[in-house]
């Protein structure tokens, strides 16, 4: 095994970068070139057919089956002239992946041959099997049935030689077994709400788009030290590891100059993300060694939701090409920076005003404030929902952890955009202004634009940040499905606009002026939110103590976190909201308890055999040459020289001998508490087991392994090493 990782490192310090060119010198030459966008809709379809498609894009309305027969049509012909051979529906089920299953594009001909053909009905739904796809009891193995339905928002594609249409995937009885179909309720949901405020300011808002700019962090591994790693091969993270003497504390990989096989890799990628229509536009080092981010322009949150989960593909597949290996993992490597998946969110309407940002005059920064007092108070009313939608068995690594912001859900503003809601809480009373009052405050609604001008500044320990125009939501994990963060957030921004509605109507039926009783409902949130309103350092232990003054909640495990879901007001709003009903939202809980579950069961298992079969007889190969050593001392040496000489090696020897045993017994221990949690039946009881008494033993048993790391000869240890995975490219 140690000449398997030798060869590794010998591989890798032989590799060349793999030549790569651009498609064309000018992107927007081949950009969407594998998309069947609108420009491509109207060269291939009739104008009827267009029509429909465009109708259902933008009002939501279904495509009948005689459209969909000339659509399907279309698609075909244009796929085909692009060397198109199958076709498939792409889904996102609950697996934290893609799932596609392609079929040729055969049927029978009348005289026994075969013909090309792609019909309405093919394209609008399919029929995969759901029993082997997770959905929490909603379907049981013999209730396979599962639909695929097109989704029309997201414009199909071609990957390699198959005609790919996104869809949901729902069961045979309708609930949702996907990420998709809730996060288009959610969408949905908080344009109907957003627009209904918006007609305070403006009655021409027709519409009000949810939009996303997501940051994707990963690590690259060269496959040969990937290959010699079973711990990253089966769990995506190292399980063992000392830390290298060196890492990330000069901050001097952050920024850098990128290597040359790694831009290579990038620009490979970015070819084909642009021949799919994905924007990405930014690339860069992160700060630890070996991590990286790419980053696109901003689109609409469903669009850009398949684009992240497309890109995530591309990434693991161009990098086979390049001999690397993606990690996304939240937290591959102990004691260095994790990766996170950053969501930047906002509101536009159809008339091109991004909710997040001031205007030109005290109106339509008057709109701006009243978003973002929603938001606010929409964080803080429903904190451990978002906590819940972001935390999984990889992101609890994380989060807390080397510059990840905490468990503790807080939003940053910056100090103008703060100093301006506390004038708002100061000026506006519960009763009509005076004049000089309105004259006041709208000075200061004024100098929105120019405050934020200045202060564009960036909360990085915040995990629900403010940065000029969107909120940030950084707490994300990069493994995970953007859609889990922005069900939560879309419904509950949602549910406090509806309210927020309903409370200034209630005012003006009342007799007061439609400004004042904006004003005086939004001093109201100002006040109820404050809590949740921290610019300072989250990373403190003087935030957490602060942080629990003010009642926020610091939940720090996965079970308890996903417990928020299964609340009665969490059911009451899922359901009231349209987003998920009750057998929804508890199919998808247990889920992710079982996932929870499995991910630490797997790396129990995966740690235990590395232990006993790689590690423990390395070291016991190591203790040997050391006692055949003192042996061959006490031969040659008096007593008085030996007590002398063999000293050293006599401790070395007592400690690998201490740290064996430790192994073994700790591994002995591991495995009875996995007997004993497998046999709890309830589901979250039996995922609080898993995390108390087993996944304590994965840090125990590390523990042991780190230190022989350091003490066996470098030539005998059987897996690469932190300063072999992060400095050998």
């Amino acid at each position: 095994m140690a000449q398997f990782r030798l060869r590794a490192l010998e591989e890798v310090l032989n590799r060349e970068p793999v030549d790569v060119k651009r498609e064309d010198n000018l992107v927007s030459n081949y950009y969407g070139t594998l998309v069947f966008d609108e420009a491509k809709m109207k060269k291939y379809l009739s104008k009827l057919a267009f029509n429909a498609v465009m109708e259902a894009i933008e009002k939501g309305t279904s495509v009948d089956r005689k459209m969909a027969d000339q659509v399907a049509q279309g698609m075909k012909s244009w796929a085909m002239d692009n060397g198109a051979t199958h076709y498939t529906h792409w889904f996102q089920p609950l697996t934290d992946s893609t799932a596609e299953k392609h079929d040729a594009f055969v049927e029978h001909g009348e005289k026994g041959n075969v013909i090309e053909a792609f019909s309405g009905k093919l394209l609008a739904q399919q029929e995969p099997d759901a029993s082997s796809f997770p959905s929490g009891g909603i379907r049981q193995t013999f209730e396979a049935r599962g639909y695929t339905a097109w989704d029309p928002t997201s414009p199909a594609f071609i990957s390699e030689t198959t005609l790919t249409i996104p869809t949901v995937f729902i069961s045979y009885t309708g609930e949702a077994l996907d990420y998709k179909t809730p996060l288009l309720r959610a969408i949905r949901t908080v344009d109907e709400a957003a627009t209904a405020v918006c007609h305070y300011f403006d009655k021409n808002v027709a519409s009000v788009q949810s939009n996303l700019g997501w940051e994707q962090e990963y690590f690259l591994i060269d496959e040969a030290l990937y290959m010699a790693r079973p711990d990253l091969m089966l769990t995506g993270r190292t399980l063992m590891g000392h830390a290298s003497s060196k890492d990330q504390q000069l901050d001097d990989h952050y920024f850098s100059s990128i290597p040359t096989r790694v831009n290579r890799f990038m620009q490979d990628m970015e070819n084909e993300a642009y021949k799919l229509g994905i924007p990405i536009k930014t690339r860069h080092n992160e700060v630890a060694p070996n991590q990286f981010e790419v980053a696109p322009i901003f689109e609409e949150a469903n669009l850009a939701n398949d684009h992240n989960q497309l890109v995530m593909d591309i990434m693991q597949k161009i990098a086979r090409r390049h001999k690397f290996r993606v990690l996304f993992h939240e937290k591959p490597f102990a004691g260095i920076n994790g990766s996170g998946k950053h969501n930047n969110w906002s509101l536009s309407t159809n008339t091109g005003v991004n909710l997040f940002s001031p205007g030109k005059n005290p109106k339509s920064n008057l709109l701006f404030l009243t978003f973002v007092i929603n938001t606010l108070k929409a964080v803080y009313d429903h904190q451990d929902l978002l906590r819940a939608g972001i935390y999984n068995a990889a992101n609890q690594h994380r989060l807390g952890a080397n510059e990840a912001p905490p468990s503790i859900i807080s939003a940053f503003l910056g100090t103008e955009v703060s100093k301006m809601l506390d004038l708002m809480e100061e000026a506006v009373v519960d009763r009509k202004m005076t004049p000089d009052e309105k004259t006041a405050l709208k000075l200061n609604i004024g100098r929105i634009p120019e405050i934020i001008l200045d202060n564009t500044d960036r909360n990085r320990t915040s995990p629900f940040a403010f940065t000029g125009n969107r909120f940030e939501f950084r707490a994300v994990g990069s493994s995970g499905n953007c859609a889990s963060a922005l069900i939560v957030l879309n419904t509950v921004v949602a549910n406090q606009l509806v309210i927020f509605k309903k409370e200034v109507d209630a005012l003006i039926e009342k007799g007061t002026k439609k400004d004042e009783a904006i004003f005086q409902v939004l001093k109201e949130l100002i006040i109820a939110s404050k809590p949740i309103r921290f610019n300072g350092d989250n990373y403190s232990d003087d935030w957490v103590k602060e942080a629990e003054k003010r009642g926020l909640s610091n939940i720090k495990n996965v079970p308890e976190a996903l417990s928020a879901y299964l609340r009665p007001e969490s059911k009451s709003l899922f359901e009231k909201m349209g987003v998920l009903d009750e057998s929804e939202l508890h199919g998808r809980v247990e889920v992710e308890y079982e996932k929870f579950i499995m991910k630490i069961q797997i790396e129990a298992r995966v740690l235990g055999d590395l232990a006993i079969n790689h590690i423990v007889p390395t070291a016991i190969q190591y203790q040997t040459t050391l006692l055949k050593n003192v042996k061959n001392i006490k031969e040659v040496f008096s007593a008085e020289e030996f007590e002398q000489l063999a000293s050293a090696r006599l401790d070395l020897i007592r400690e690998i001998g201490m740290h064996v045993s430790a192994i073994k017994a700790k591994r002995k221990e591991m495995i009875e508490a996995r007997k004993k949690a497998n046999v709890i039946e309830d589901t979250v009881e039996k995922a609080e087991a898993y995390d108390i008494t087993v996944r304590p033993f994965l840090d125990d048993i590390r523990y042991h392994i780190d230190k022989l790391e350091l003490i066996v000869d470098n030539e005998l240890w059987p897996l690469p090493k932190y300063r072999e995975l992060l400095f050998v490219r």
